[in-house]
């Protein structure tokens, strides 16, 4: 990386069930605006602009934006499946970085449909079709919602080659809710236990209840990233920057290699996570605090170990001994995650830097991770991409 790029400012609005917020762009538009003031930046200052949302009509961020301000500046629209918030980070970082701008403002929001995920598009080619081949092939089940296949059958995996327990999976769960109570922007902030996550309905005998895979949800977040010099030109806070930053994609060995864990994103985490600790110079055991993506409980207990916070096949070790909470070795998803906070895909991203901003600033309230310096983010969308954020308090 060449010149530092701050988060000067950060908005987040409470996430809503499907059917009970605001329409996308109003939601999208009160992020920004908080953002924005937060940032102390004006709307006529913002050179450019990116907005996620996966479900939604073309020039959506527009609709959304336009609302904040019409100052015909390059407004981009991003759809990367669940890692949408983050891909529009990546490509702010990088306009602010290059120095193609000084003040870039991102924006993920999603208005969400009850029930499972699905395609829209029926008459043509879905880009989950060797996805799903695959899982046909290797976990079978198909009276279960693809989803649950994908990210049950990678924790499935998991436990059929280390032994890890069913009951590690309600674990990361019941500390979810934990974090959650916390958090006056989640969803779900009601604390439930161990037991409570097992005895839930059942999904998938053995593999999941319902209490292990996040809700479809709505809401927006936003951020404002500016470059040095911008941000002492106009007296802006500079007191968390983006460290390192990586975005990958799948291999080969996605489809090749007969793994679930593989399929659902395993090498491009841990290649991403890779990569930013390199650029870094930071290992993962630097870190304070994670928001990692846990779309289900399963991919956050097989994230831990692409991440490197705990060994390979130490997962169940390291929830046991609370590695992964208060008083832990790194305190992960303090804002209670996408098990708790819900899950409106393009906003996910920006929530978590969101979280993580307020963290390192040190204005997390009860969820305040103590003398939080270096924090990671890790936001995952199947059949699209990985990205992987350090963030540095300076």
């Amino acid at each position: 990386m060449s010149r530092k790029v701050f988060v000067s400012g950060v908005g987040m609005i409470p996430f809503a069930k499907p059917g009970a917020s605001a329409p996308y762009d109003q939601m999208g538009a009160q992020a920004a605006r908080q953002a924005l003031a937060d940032a102390g930046v004006p709307y006529d200052q913002v050179e450019q602009a990116y907005a996620g949302y996966v479900y939604g009509d073309s020039t959506s961020g527009q609709k959304a934006l336009y609302q904040v301000g019409m100052t015909g500046i390059p407004i981009v629209n991003v759809n990367n499946n669940c890692s949408t918030g983050s891909t529009a980070l990546f490509l702010a970082r990088q306009a602010v970085e290059s120095g193609a701008a000084e003040c870039v403002l991102v924006l993920g929001f999603e208005q969400m449909s009850p029930g499972a995920l699905g395609s829209v598009f029926s008459d043509r080619p879905s880009p989950f079709d060797p996805f799903d081949a695959v899982t046909d092939r290797l976990v079978g089940m198909p009276e279960i919602p693809l989803a649950l296949r994908y990210f049950g059958g990678a924790g499935l995996a998991h436990m059929e080659k280390y032994g890890t327990p069913f009951e590690a999976f309600a674990k990361i769960r019941a500390k979810a809710s934990r974090h959650a109570v916390n958090n006056p922007l989640a969803l779900f902030r009601k604390e439930v236990t161990t037991q409570d996550v097992l005895d839930a309905p059942m999904i998938w005998p053995g593999v999941m209840t319902r209490l292990m895979a996040c809700p479809p949800t709505c809401g927006a977040a936003a951020a404002v990233l500016v470059s040095e010099d911008f941000a002492k030109k106009h007296q802006l806070r500079t007191d968390v920057y983006i460290a390192a930053q990586a975005m990958t994609t799948d291999s080969p060995a996605t489809f090749d290699s007969g793994d679930m864990m593989r399929l659902v994103g395993y090498d491009m985490s841990r290649a991403a996570a890779h990569k930013v600790y390199a650029q870094s110079g930071i290992g993962p055991e630097e870190l304070d605090v994670v928001e990692l993506h846990d779309c289900f409980a399963h991919n956050e207990l097989i994230t831990y170990e692409a991440l490197g916070l705990c060994p390979e096949g130490g997962a169940d070790k390291f929830i046991s001994e609370g590695g992964n909470t208060y008083g832990g070795a790194v305190v992960t998803n303090p804002s209670g995650g996408l098990l708790s906070k819900g899950h409106p895909l393009g906003a996910t991203g920006l929530a978590q830097c969101y979280e993580l901003t307020h963290q390192l600033r040190g204005s997390a309230d009860a969820r305040q991770v103590a003398g939080a310096r270096v924090a990671l983010q890790h936001n995952l969308g199947l059949g699209g991409a990985c990205v992987v954020t350090m963030y540095r308090r300076a």
